[in-house]
Order: structure tokens, then sequence, then C-alpha cells
């Protein structure tokens, strides 16, 4: 691949970028705003998770302005790995708290008409970002932006389940469909934390290697 053509790509990557965070931040205002005024784990849930992938989408901004320079960032790339993976973790840690105890104590979250329009626009919006991020990630041979269009896909993957989950309520009154899709998202953000804090290996640089669900790991 000619300077110019890597050049290129990098400069799709960044706008691509762009628009992830542009998206994002508006994504996790609107979530935790509608989320905590009718008290719905799921989206409160969802919400913090967005604020996760801003700051992804921020790392993964540098590397990239890093590459165009035509400098290396494996130090770096790596701490901001573990940091986002450990504010994962965190997250998953809470939400599952938060939704027992909503199932202890039975709280019953209000209908939320714009939680269900935003979480349903993220379920479109999300995979095609994803898509293209992936696309430049191969072409870049990229892991860290490899990465970063998983987690997109991760967000997709959440805002299919907290949808269910408040839309349920919203439909049906079915409050403690709120508290439960927030526990099914748990194993997910789980699992990008330990992801994201485990050493990485020789064979992990190898943009062959996979990772469960078809998630391929770029260098």
């Amino acid at each position: 691949m000619t300077d110019d053509a890597r050049a290129a790509l990098v400069r799709r990557g960044l706008w691509l970028n762009y628009a992830t965070l542009s998206y994002n931040i508006a994504e996790a205002v609107v979530s935790l705003v509608a989320g905590v005024l009718a008290g719905s784990v799921a989206l409160v849930g969802f919400g913090f998770d967005s604020v996760i992938e801003v700051v992804a989408s921020g790392a993964a901004q540098w590397r990239l302005r890093a590459d165009l320079a035509g400098e290396r960032r494996e130090r770096v790339e790596r701490l901001s790995h573990r940091v986002v993976g450990w504010c994962f973790l965190a997250l998953g840690a809470y939400v599952a708290f938060e939704s027992v105890a909503s199932l202890w104590t039975r709280s019953r979250p209000e209908r939320t008409l714009i939680g269900i329009v935003v979480l349903a626009a993220s379920a479109i919006v999300m995979p095609l970002l994803a898509r293209a991020k992936r696309h430049i990630a191969r072409a870049l041979d990229s892991r860290s932006l490899g990465s970063e269009a998983a987690q997109t896909s991760l967000c997709a993957y959440l805002s299919v389940i907290a949808l269910a989950g408040v839309a349920l309520n919203a439909l049906f009154g079915w409050w403690w469909a709120d508290p439960l899709a927030a526990l099914a998202m748990v194993p997910i953000i789980g699992y990008e934390g330990l992801e994201g804090i485990r050493p990485k290996h020789a064979a992990d640089s190898c943009c062959c290697a996979g990772r469960p669900g078809n998630r391929a790991t770029f260098r």
C-alpha cells in the first residue's frame, strides 16, 4: 500500500471516528437523562456504556493521528485498552448490582418514549458504523481500530437488549423486563472488560486471530 493510500484510509477512519464520537455523546446524554427520569436500569446502563464508548473513540482518535504522523504508540495503545477494560468491568458490576436491587425491591420504571427512540436509532446506526470501521481496520491491519469497531458492535447489541426491556415495560407494563434486560447486558459488558485488561500475546497481533462471535482481532 502506498503512503498516499494509507493516509487516505486513515483520514476516512478519522471521519468515522468523529461520527461515532458525536453520536455517542448525544446518545449518552439522552440515555442517561431519560433513564434517570424513568428509573430504568437498562437505559442508565446503556447510557454509561455510551460514555465508555466515547473514551474508547477518543483513544482510537489519538492512535489514528499517531499513525498519520508516522509515530508508534504501542505503550499508549496497551494502556488505553486497559483503562477502557476496567471501565467496562466497573460498569458491569454497577449494572448487576442495580438490576438485582431493582428486582428485589420491585422498583417499577416509568415508560419512556425518548428512551425507546434513542435505543432503536442506535440499533440501526451502530452496525453501519461498525461495518465501515472494520473495513478500514482490515485495510490498515490495525488491531486498535478493529477493537474500537468491535466496541461499536457491542453498543449495537446492548441497544437491542435494552430496547427489549424498555419496550416491554412501556407496552405491557412488565416492570421486571427492564432490570432483566440490564442483567442480560452484564456478560457482554464483562467479556469486553476482560478482553481489554488481559495481556496481549504474540498470537493477538495476527489479523487472522479471532474472538468468540466472529469478532476479529487486528494488529
